[in-house]
């Protein structure tokens, strides 16, 4: 590489740094918003929706019933026989990286019944077990207990302009966390018992958290109780980040250092807004129980800049 090439890559890369400090400075602020009050749809979009910036609200799902009903008993009594799919996994970690590749879960197929039993008493299942279908398994699976919440959230239909395209139902072990990744999806996401606490990074810190391409592969539940890992290979390779915010190597990944993360607990009765193309990972109380309303996310100018800075860091690279 030439001088000059080198000192262009040292000029763009400061630029990155310039890029999140005036996010900071200027829209984001240094802590995650929380508010007492729900906003009208016009104040949540202009305030929140447009700046794509995340906040907490209290008092959104307040009116639910599923906040005093849903205890274990009441759900195995109203959907104790129901199958529902469970994911379970050696460590926690599902769809996340492991042995240098991308490692979805095991998935299985029992009823709630059994999956409470398995959170009351580790040795019922091998693993961790989680709820976690995202695929709208609200209606799909938990018809038993759907009315107790909302099919939709008005606040974000009107300020999203839209239906939601899936809403999940998200039940699991204190041991199961879920790996650093974004979503194209505008994200409500309700607690309804227990905690989880969010590790956030702006988009515009995305120069700065690494991205990599990982063979797919699959956790496989043996006869044994022990898990082996299946390489995936009609999924080919698949990008993702394997760095843990909590314990981040940056030896590996020194650029990481100047990646902004912001951390909130969600407890229950509120919800985050989490918006589209965020870093986001979390953990959770054990036994928490939460929803979640994905609404497609709008391809604007917003996002134009975003694949516009990700283009200049394949120029870096």
């Amino acid at each position: 590489m030439s001088e000059y090439s080198k000192s262009t890559r040292t000029k763009i890369k400061d630029c990155f740094k310039f890029l999140s400090q005036e996010a900071r400075e200027f829209s984001l602020g240094g802590a995650v918003q929380s508010l007492d009050a729900v906003p009208s749809a016009l104040a949540f979009y202009r305030e929140f929706v447009s700046p794509n910036k995340p906040v907490v609200l209290r008092g959104l799902i307040d009116h639910w019933p599923a906040l005093t009903k849903w205890s274990p008993t009441y759900i195995r009594e109203k959907m104790g026989q129901q199958t529902v799919t469970v994911t379970l996994t050696p460590n926690g970690y599902a769809d996340a990286v492991h042995c240098g590749k991308f490692v979805m879960p095991d998935e299985r197929r029992m009823t709630m019944g059994e999956f409470l039993d398995a959170l009351d008493h580790n040795d019922h299942v091998p693993g961790v077990p989680y709820i976690q279908k995202q695929n709208s398994n609200l209606a799909d699976e938990f018809a038993p207990i759907i009315d107790d919440v909302e099919s939709d959230l008005s606040l974000g239909s009107e300020a999203f302009g839209k239906a939601p395209d899936a809403v999940n139902f998200w039940m699991g072990d204190g041991r199961a966390v879920t790996s650093m990744h974004r979503d194209p999806y505008e994200n409500l996401y309700c607690v309804v018992s227990g905690w989880k606490t969010f590790i956030l990074i702006p988009p515009t810190d995305q120069p700065f958290v690494p991205y990599v391409l990982y063979q797919a592969a699959k956790y496989k539940l043996k006869d044994s109780g022990e898990f082996e890992i299946e390489d995936d290979t009609d999924s080919g390779q698949v990008p993702w980040i394997d760095i843990d915010p909590l314990r981040p190597d940056l030896t590996k990944y020194p650029d990481f250092a100047n990646a902004h993360r912001y951390e909130v607990t969600v407890n229950a009765g509120e919800t985050l807004y989490l918006p589209a193309m965020w870093f986001h990972h979390v953990r959770q109380s054990h036994g928490c129980i939460a929803v979640n309303y994905w609404y497609d996310m709008d391809y604007d100018i917003k996002y134009n800049y975003y694949k516009f800075v990700e283009k200049v860091m394949d120029v870096v690279k």
